[in-house]
């Protein structure tokens, strides 16, 4: 989706709600991979995904276009909650029902996802020992390596991301990743 047909959308999303399932339908796949790929759990990556796109529709009338993608704006939400979820080493899902009534878990084809997920996780093992090794790092240096390598994020869309010069990117990456190979090699 290129930015003029995002801006576009998230006009028609403003003046219509019912438009937000375009949006989902477009970044739930992206968002959930970034998430299940930060955690390595399929449940908890979607209750985050959930949240994420939860936490978006109800503020999507306060995003102001800046020429930035709705996309860093989703990711950064995502962040945000994979973040809180290693800060406290535990989650709690806010009851989705009782907030709106929108159920955006209902519009994926779970089993078959998470059947696929888990496949390819087990057939990497190298991946599950990057993660593991990451997940014991600190979260600035989590997210930045996460969003560089997992989801093939520039610096420039990392720090959209995450609201960082892109300077403060190049120097986490790197010291994120020095730490990450001493982890690995010990």
């Amino acid at each position: 989706m290129t930015l003029e047909q995002e801006r576009e959308l998230l006009l028609r999303i403003q003046s219509d709600r019912k438009e937000f399932g375009i949006l989902f339908d477009h970044y739930y796949k992206p968002i959930f991979g970034y998430l299940y790929r930060r955690t390595g759990t399929y449940d908890l990556a979607k209750d985050m995904a959930a949240e994420t796109f939860l936490k978006a529709f109800l503020k999507i009338d306060s995003f102001v276009w800046k020429d930035i993608a709705i996309s860093s704006w989703l990711y950064r939400i995502a962040t945000n909650e994979a973040n809180q979820f290693f800060r406290k080493r535990k989650y709690k899902a806010a009851a989705l029902e009782s907030m709106v009534d929108f159920d955006l878990a209902t519009q994926v084809d779970g089993e078959e996802e998470r059947q696929a997920l888990e496949t390819e996780l087990k057939q990497h093992d190298d991946f599950i020992l990057i993660q593991q090794k990451l997940s014991l790092l600190n979260i600035r240096y989590q997210e930045v390596i996460a969003l560089r390598y997992f989801e093939n994020k520039d610096n420039r869309e990392i720090s959209a991301i995450l609201g960082k010069p892109e300077g403060t990117i190049k120097s986490l990456l790197s010291r994120g990743l020095e730490k990450l190979r001493r982890r690995v090699l010990s």
